[in-house]
């Protein structure tokens, strides 16, 4: 079964698989003791940093194994603001940052921190510039990724990077998803990243902490890892770890390897399928991206039922929907760049991914989109002025009160109730009944679900249509469209 979801999790690295069985019999003594079975343990214990340093691009003293990805993301963060207290409690990070950082930031401004958030481009990525503009004199951290975790755009690291040092604030890059193709670029400050991302065993994190870094450890202290991470370290799957990632960054950087042949597997994909499937949008950064990552959005489609229809085909792949099992609520990183959130698709190839999984997911993805829309009553061509539906076609309910009857006419234009009704009912009613205004006449549509706030002011701009914008309601909100074309 093709399993399209790296970024979420990679399956286990050959090379990780050998060096985790070796590590379970050569590396399960306590690597702080003098016997030989601890020599032996602390030996591999210095080889596995020694590799993981060289690939972040550090030194092995400035490197600690953490227990994943978010507790060291936590760590460096609250370390770091920790150590400059005395500066400010100022944090600043992108708007697209992953949950991790999120979180931190929520947990610091309840604290009573100071948190600033920078916007991105349509493409998720930050403008270097309006980075240096929301430092303060009070600013104690800056966080950025190093790549977008759900549209795989490449964020100005190093010229980011650049900035803070020269205005004297630490950077924290979160490089999760892109430390398995290349080493953190720039004078940063702190970096994080996670095995299980790169095809490493699960629990295994790291966290680097370059020299001259103020940085104060919070919780009880402990003798390992140089006082930042307390506990008994799971020595074989750290080996395992930076066994997988020597790998598999030896593999990717060759010419014409493997970051190479993704990158022309998600170059077809971002190709083919609007050529494929009708009334989609893809998302992200075409050029300066992840190799093996793309994400496009489907309009008109459910987005829990397409993942389901496609597991049910037999690929694995996942979404930032609103409309998942997972949340009822938009993406944040989608909502930030202002881009379609319904039958949002994420395609993450791991390792190896062989090229006829792909062209087979090609095959099957117009018709699953054509059978989802179809449940949803959407004509298979799409509704809206490129094909011109029916207007007998629109469903709408009962009419508002003292509103004009919905499906006609009024003074203020035609309205639309779908008030309970959630994505992608609303923009699906909005498109079929778009066309019973005339040229420069209004449909106002009534929501009580919050991916209309995004995904009806994305409707618009992919149909050549205006949005004017939000008025209060009795319940959710009215969203008023001006007809352009």
């Amino acid at each position: 079964m093709p399993y399209f979801d790296a970024a979420s999790a990679a399956p286990l690295h050959p090379v990780a698989r050998e060096a985790l069985v070796a590590s379970l019999d050569e590396g399960w003594a306590d690597p702080s003791r003098l016997y030989r079975e601890g020599r032996r343990a602390r030996m591999l214990l210095d080889a596995a940093r020694e590799a993981a340093a060289e690939a972040v691009g550090c030194r092995p003293d400035e490197l600690v194994f953490t227990p994943s990805g978010t507790q060291a993301v936590h760590s460096g963060i609250f370390g770091a603001l920790a150590g400059r207290r005395r500066v400010g409690r100022r944090l600043v990070h992108s708007a697209v940052e992953h949950s991790a950082v999120l979180h931190a930031a929520e947990a610091h401004e309840a604290a009573g921190g100071a948190v600033s958030e920078v916007g991105v481009d349509r493409s998720g990525r930050v403008a270097a510039g309006e980075v240096a503009a929301a430092l303060r004199p009070d600013t104690a951290l800056v966080c950025l990724q190093s790549a977008n975790h759900e549209v795989g755009t490449e964020q100005p690291v190093e010229e980011v990077a650049a900035l803070c040092r020269e205005a004297g604030v630490p950077l924290l890059v979160d490089a999760a998803q892109s430390l398995a193709w290349g080493p953190v670029p720039g004078a940063w400050s702190l970096a994080a990243a996670s095995a299980h991302k790169w095809g490493g065993p699960p629990g295994v994190g790291l966290l680097a902490v370059r020299k001259g870094t103020r940085f104060s450890p919070q919780g009880p202290l402990d003798e390992r890892e140089s006082g930042r991470v307390p506990g008994f370290g799971n020595l074989p799957a750290i080996v395992a770890a930076a066994a997988s990632l020597r790998a598999l960054r030896a593999e990717a950087g060759t010419e014409g390897g493997e970051a190479a042949r993704l990158r022309g597997l998600v170059d077809r994909i971002r190709r083919r399928v609007p050529e494929l499937v009708p009334e989609v949008e893809v998302v992200g950064d075409p050029e300066r991206r992840l190799p093996h990552l793309v994400t496009f959005s489907c309009l008109y489609v459910d987005g829990e039922t397409l993942l389901h229809e496609l597991d049910r085909a037999g690929f694995s792949v996942s979404s930032g929907s609103s409309c998942t099992s997972s949340t009822l609520t938009p993406s944040h990183v989608l909502r930030a760049m202002g881009v379609l959130s319904e039958g949002n698709v994420r395609v993450s190839l791991p390792y190896g991914t062989p090229e006829a999984e792909v062209e087979r997911f090609l095959e099957v993805l117009p018709g699953i989109v054509g059978s989802v829309r179809e449940q949803l009553g959407v004509p298979a061509a799409g509704p809206g002025p490129a094909s011109a539906a029916d207007p007998s076609s629109a469903s709408v309910p009962s009419p508002a009160p003292e509103k004009p009857e919905d499906g006609e006419v009024g003074e203020g234009g035609l309205v639309v109730d779908a008030l309970g009704r959630r994505c992608p009912i609303p923009v699906i009613e909005l498109a079929k009944v778009i066309d019973r205004v005339p040229v420069g006449g209004t449909v106002t549509v009534l929501s009580d679900d919050e991916a209309a706030r995004q995904d009806i002011p994305a409707w618009c701009a992919m149909r050549g249509q205006e949005y004017v914008g939000e008025e209060s309601a009795e319940r959710g909100a009215a969203y008023v469209v001006r007809r352009r074309v």
